[in-house]
């Protein structure tokens, strides 16, 4: 299939497919007039990096799943690195919503002195 089909199987932009391509995650080769051509396993592929995507990956994290990418995510076994990226993203995840569970306890603790005020 071509970039623009792969685009629209996954609701992802073409832009964001050779992105991923130039890092090393999707593969294509060149039909005769130049165009990309994609297997139809690249599906799945985009569909799994933008997944990790939207879990608070970077691409470059994404890079240490590539073992994982075109199986079972949940039973195929990351590498070592890749645990390691997750448990550090995780990490991130916890303390930014510790911090927004603390400065949204501050803001209605203010409202609640604010309206025995009023």
């Amino acid at each position: 299939m071509r970039i623009g089909e792969l685009a629209r199987r996954t609701g992802v932009s073409a832009r964001a497919l050779r992105h991923y391509e130039q890092a090393g995650l999707i593969t294509s080769s060149r039909a005769a007039n130049g165009y990309r051509v994609y297997e139809e396993g690249a599906v799945t592929r985009v569909a799994k990096i933008r997944y990790l995507l939207d879990a608070g990956l970077t691409l470059d994290d994404v890079s240490a799943f590539r073992s994982c990418l075109d199986g079972d995510m949940a039973t195929a076994p990351p590498s070592a690195r890749g645990l390691e990226i997750a448990r550090e993203r995780l990490a991130v995840l916890d303390a930014r919503i510790a911090a927004q569970t603390a400065a949204r306890d501050r803001l209605a603790k203010a409202l609640e002195a604010q309206s025995v005020r009023t």
